[in-house]
């Protein structure tokens, strides 16, 4: 009887790398981002627990503690910081995905493909502007003055609003234009997932004489559920970056009270007044708030259903 050879797991690993070596290739230039610009800085995060003073070194300034973390936390606008942050930050996950599912299903769905091109490229433009630019195209939308939608109020017969330093109209404007700017690039990863769907549901359905809508809603959201869970959980993961750059353009000092952000008053604290410690604590507060609510929203996630990140 002749015996069958086991090949040892480290063999077995080193010849799938041989036969997936242009895989692999693709996977250096990610991780050597990620070694050098996020692994190696955290050998510096240590100055979150020490009065760090540039002339001392990482190594030479004196430990304190949690003093810093205290600081944050016993801030004067901590609540309104947090509050201003989670706000946005659900805000733009309960707009912003869910435009990106109907947009990637429209693309999907559409029968004339040059239109769907030509759509799918408009949408796609407005992520590859800089805030500046989307700045000043809302500026030429919502000024009092002259912009476009107060010059249609003022023709209906109303009163000019200042949307831009309105603390009503101010959130809905950072909500929106962030999903009017990212829901294109957004839809990309939907639209992967919907090529992946077997074509033969698409004809069992049409034999079975369902609709547009049902064909939607039972075949093709069920389908794509597994990357709506993953880009959801993602998203949970950066849940307190309610977007600096976006912020810092838009934000003026008479919306401060709803516009003042985590990121922006580290922005101020620990660079304008060079309290770099302070920085580093609120950005460790941040990232260990992110791997919590990732870690208890997949358990979550898996106990109810079979999707999940990890």
């Amino acid at each position: 009887m002749k015996k069958t050879q086991t090949i040892p797991g480290n063999n077995r690993l080193l010849k799938d790398i041989r036969r997936h070596m242009s895989v692999y290739a693709l996977m250096v230039i990610p991780f050597v981002y990620y070694v050098i610009f996020k692994y190696v800085p955290i050998w510096n995060g240590q100055i979150a627990f020490k009065d760090f003073r540039p002339i001392d070194g990482v190594l030479g300034s004196p430990w304190i503690g949690l003093t810093h973390f205290k600081t944050f936390f016993n801030s004067f606008y901590f609540a309104e910081l947090l509050r201003n942050t989670l706000f946005y930050s659900f805000g733009k996950l309960l707009v912003s995905v869910p435009l990106s599912i109907i947009l990637a299903v429209t693309l999907y769905e559409c029968i004339r493909p040059k239109l769907a091109k030509v759509v799918q490229t408009l949408a796609y433009l407005p992520h590859f502007l800089s805030w500046v630019i989307m700045y000043g195209i809302l500026l030429v939308l919502f000024a009092p003055g002259d912009g476009i939608i107060n010059d249609l109020i003022k023709l209906l017969g109303g009163q000019p609003v200042d949307f831009m330093t309105n603390v009503k109209t101010f959130p809905w404007i950072v909500i929106f234009s962030d999903a009017w700017k990212e829901m294109g690039w957004s839809a990309i990863i939907f639209i992967a997932a919907l090529i992946a769907i077997d074509p033969t549901l698409y004809e069992a359905a049409m034999v079975e004489g369902v609709t547009a809508i049902q064909r939607v809603w039972y075949i093709t959201l069920p389908s794509i559920r597994p990357v709506i869970v993953m880009v959801v959980l993602l998203r949970l993961g950066t849940i307190l970056d309610a977007g600096f750059n976006q912020m810092f353009m838009l934000y003026s000092t008479p919306v401060y009270s709803v516009a003042d952000i985590i990121d922006t008053w580290v922005y101020r604290q620990g660079l304008l007044e060079f309290q770099f410690g302070l920085a580093t604590a609120v950005g460790i507060f941040k990232g260990v708030i992110g791997l919590l609510l990732i870690t208890v929203s997949n358990w979550l996630v898996k106990r109810v259903s079979d999707s999940s990140l990890f």
